[in-house]
């Protein structure tokens, strides 16, 4: 098996691995209706931060 010709510079191999690292966004329940949303985050499904109505989402 043929060997690099040239070594590759660290940005390179960096740039290769930077995926190897990546882990699971962290999720956090909704307070007001359970759902699970991103922590820090108003609510997609009933609009609620903190406790307090914030946007306001129209139901089918």
């Amino acid at each position: 098996m043929p060997n690099p010709f040239k070594r590759h510079t660290r940005t390179r191999g960096g740039k290769r691995r930077a995926h190897d690292f990546l882990e699971n966004p962290s999720l956090a329940r909704c307070s007001n209706c359970g759902e699970v949303k991103p922590p820090h985050r108003v609510c997609p499904s009933c609009g609620y931060y903190k406790g307090r109505k914030v946007l306001a989402i129209e139901k089918f």
